[in-house]
């Protein structure tokens, strides 16, 4: 039996598995809250399905904990509260109005509205980067080296460097700073804005994470962008040619250069039209191939080929439907498993109209499929 570093090596290199690794990213919060009302036990889960849920026999990753968001953030404010909503200035410096109906956990139960964002101008931006200093002690775990570092280095299991999303790209790192609509205007109005925004992601990433790769070579990175929508990108590939490239392309030839194996892109929605861009800058898979944007994995393998990995593609609207509609679902998955370099998970965070039975079922049906595909 192979360990689980050896089982995604293989997968990732369309090798021969034992089996194909089961991943998956996790559950809303109200999802919890469902499956508690139909029989699950509080306890019986960990709820870290990034780092393995032996409930379901997930397989395990591990996680290097960079911050590489601000530091320190800002003081968050309540600025209004009513019996139904509340507008805060939260903690990355955005005017947020969220809904208070719903909330469990902590956690709201829709998107909020955005209202005002920390960087209007360059004068704004300045003020930002006093935020980001790539050298600040806290960025790292206590005791590192010391601590860290020789677990790391005996490691039976994928090693990422940053927690997930925790590695945040250019367009989302400028939309957390300016907001989708601003950033897109900014775009053609503000130019020598987004240059200077772009080089300093990528210098503040490569600095933040020099440190780590000194000591440690991670088995992958994941730099997360949500830069899509349904049907095609929030930005076309001649602005994200003229803009990002560049700078995506040093930051990955600085990873590779230290020995990260993989470099994966994480986005929602369909970004298909910059997937070019992406893999000429050494970009090699993305996830997690939203099925509701339209995107489609066999037909992404047969369009991108082999040089991308794909991680994903399993509707999380199919698995509130019924079981018969679950099984034919994964069938369509078997020629890409069969092909290699694919994992398969839900799509995104399972949301609460999935029952618990059903999502049993489906990891049931799974497990047994990715068994078939390995050894």
């Amino acid at each position: 039996m192979m360990t689980p570093l050896e089982r995604f090596v293989r997968t990732m290199d369309y090798s021969n598995p034992d089996r194909v690794p089961n991943y998956e990213v996790g559950v809303w919060a109200q999802t919890i809250q469902r499956w508690e009302r139909e029989g699950l036990e509080p306890t019986e889960l960990n709820w870290d399905f990034m780092t393995g849920e032996a409930r379901f026999d997930m397989d395990p990753r591990q996680f290097i904990p960079v911050n590489y968001r601000m530091l320190p953030a800002f003081e968050p404010v309540l600025l209004e509260r009513t019996e139904h909503y509340e507008i805060i200035r939260n903690e990355w410096g955005m005017t947020v109005k969220e809904l208070i109906d719903g909330s469990y956990m902590g956690a709201r139960a829709s998107m909020g509205q955005y209202l005002k964002f920390p960087v209007e101008n360059a004068q704004d931006f300045q003020e930002i980067k006093k935020r980001f200093i790539a050298s600040t002690p806290a960025r790292y775990p206590a005791m590192w080296q010391q601590m860290l570092v020789p677990e790391w280095k005996a490691r039976t299991v994928p090693l990422m460097l940053g927690n997930p999303t925790g590695m945040l790209g250019f367009y989302w790192r400028m939309r957390e700073w300016m907001g989708t609509e601003n950033l897109s205007i900014a775009f053609f109005e503000q130019p020598e804005l987004i240059d200077d925004m772009c080089s300093f992601i990528a210098d503040f990433t490569i600095e933040v994470s020099r440190p780590i790769l000194k000591e440690i070579t991670p088995d992958f990175i994941w730099i997360s962008e949500d830069m899509a929508m349904k049907g095609a990108p929030l930005l076309g590939p001649e602005t994200y040619r003229r803009f990002i490239y560049p700078h995506m392309k040093r930051l990955v030839e600085f990873m590779r250069g230290q020995g990260i194996r993989y470099v994966a892109v994480d986005s929602d929605g369909d970004p298909e039209q910059l997937m070019p861009l992406l893999m000429d800058a050494g970009v090699d898979t993305i996830w997690p191939l939203e099925r509701a944007a339209g995107v489609d994995p066999w037909k992404w393998r047969q369009k991108f080929g082999k040089s991308l990995r794909l991680w994903g593609g399993v509707d999380k609207r199919v698995l509130a439907r019924d079981k018969a509609a679950i099984d034919s679902h994964l069938a369509e998955l078997q020629p890409l498993l069969a092909d290699g370099g694919f994992i398969p998970s839900v799509d995104h965070l399972v949301p609460p109209d999935v029952s618990l039975e059903n999502y049993l079922y489906y990891m049931e049906r799974k497990q047994q499929m990715l068994r078939r595909y390995g050894g």
